[in-house]
């Protein structure tokens, strides 16, 4: 009767997940999936399946024996492309829970094999050959079910170690990321609702990669993210896609208000000309930067580069600038690895002094940060 417009109230916005972002569809933008059958069937399948409704579906016996993509060498080419466009379902069928001590005290099955990103250094695509995208195993409730049980076999730990002073500590991302995993579907969320009600244990896995939508998982301080890290210029030769150095260490904060325990790894160390100043940079940067409250509750991670010969010359096929870096035999030495592939690290005696020079730039430049563990 006043003469005003007949409208609705304004209804506030529904932030939409970082999923569905663009940012996120420019590192996932699944158009194929070879799928197992029963991964296909299961709940945890035809939720994925429903996100992806114009993805080519081809139905494959094993996820680990794809001819056309682990096996064609005609793919290293399209190594990024891969990643980018294509995903695998499968089924976790053996669930073991192996000790570790080093990072964790075990390594947890894990709920995926393989990444979006593309880190040239990275272990995994060792066994695979020419093509390294995700895996996705969809049998969530089978490995929640199988950690719970071996928590609570384990009762309370008995005394404190680099691990963690108090939980036993479970990695649950050995083979992938699951801050990634995360933009696909809902297993990294099921599992850090798993352990938040396990007094006795914590979850624990490593990113490059800052996904929002980890923010409103409510761990409880029962989930550690560890955000790697390295000086910038070496991220981007050698961290390919992954989100930059910056915004992993502003994301820390974040994180630790949303109820995670954040820690670094700084990881992995690659010796180069001026390696000790950027990475003397790297620390100040993170002393001159994070709140107090990230700093009183961190700790790190060293571990120095180890490179593959298989995987150096798949590496070569589609980013050679970076094996100019990584693989310098003058100053690395070869061991053979438990499964029979050829590895190099850095001879022992420039290690062990890389170790100690990285420690003392901590102590000069961030000595608030803690060593858990270097390797």
């Amino acid at each position: 009767m006043f003469g005003w417009a007949e409208t609705e109230p304004a209804r506030a916005a529904v932030p939409q997940p970082f999923r569905d972002s663009p940012q996120a569809h420019r590192l996932l933008d699944v158009r194929e999936v070879y799928a197992e059958r029963a991964a296909l069937d299961s709940p945890r399948g035809q939720e994925i399946m429903a996100r992806l409704p114009g993805a080519r579906v081809t139905e494959v016996a094993s996820h680990w024996r794809i001819p056309s993509l682990h096996g064609n060498d005609g793919n290293v080419g399209r190594w990024v492309r891969i990643k980018t466009e294509t995903l695998v379902l499968g089924v976790k069928h053996s669930l073991t829970t192996r000790p570790n001590g080093r990072s964790a005290d075990w390594i947890a099955p894990g709920t995926s094999n393989g990444c979006a990103m593309a880190c040239v250094y990275c272990y995994v695509p060792r066994r695979k050959g020419f093509a390294n995208p995700i895996t996705l195993f969809t049998n969530i409730e089978a490995i929640v079910a199988h950690i719970g049980r071996h928590v609570r076999a384990q009762g309370p730990k008995p005394e404190p170690n680099q691990c963690d002073p108090q939980a036993w500590v479970y990695d649950i991302g050995e083979n992938g990321d699951c801050s990634v995993d995360a933009l696909i579907c809902d297993n990294t969320a099921d599992l850090v609702a798993a352990f938040r009600v396990l007094p006795t244990a914590k979850a624990s896995f490593a990113t490059k990669f800052v996904n929002p939508d980890l923010l409103a998982l409510d761990p409880q301080g029962r989930t550690r993210v560890r955000f790697s890290l390295m000086p910038a210029d070496d991220a981007k030769l050698l961290d390919i896609r992954t989100s930059p150095i910056p915004e992993r260490i502003a994301a820390a904060a974040d994180f630790v208000d949303a109820g995670y325990e954040v820690h670094f790894n700084l990881s992995p160390v690659v010796l180069r000309p001026g390696w000790e100043r950027d990475w003397a940079d790297l620390f100040t940067h993170l002393d001159d930067v994070l709140p107090a409250r990230v700093k009183q509750q961190a700790a790190a991670e060293i571990i120095m580069l180890t490179h593959n010969q298989a995987l150096h010359e798949v590496n070569l096929g589609w980013h050679p600038r970076a094996e100019e870096l990584l693989w310098q035999p003058s100053g690395q030495e070869t061991k053979r690895s438990q499964n029979g592939a050829l590895n190099v690290r850095y001879a022992h005696d420039v290690k062990q002094h890389s170790l100690r020079r990285i420690r003392q730039l901590l102590e000069a430049h961030a000595p608030w940060l803690r060593v858990r563990y270097a390797f």
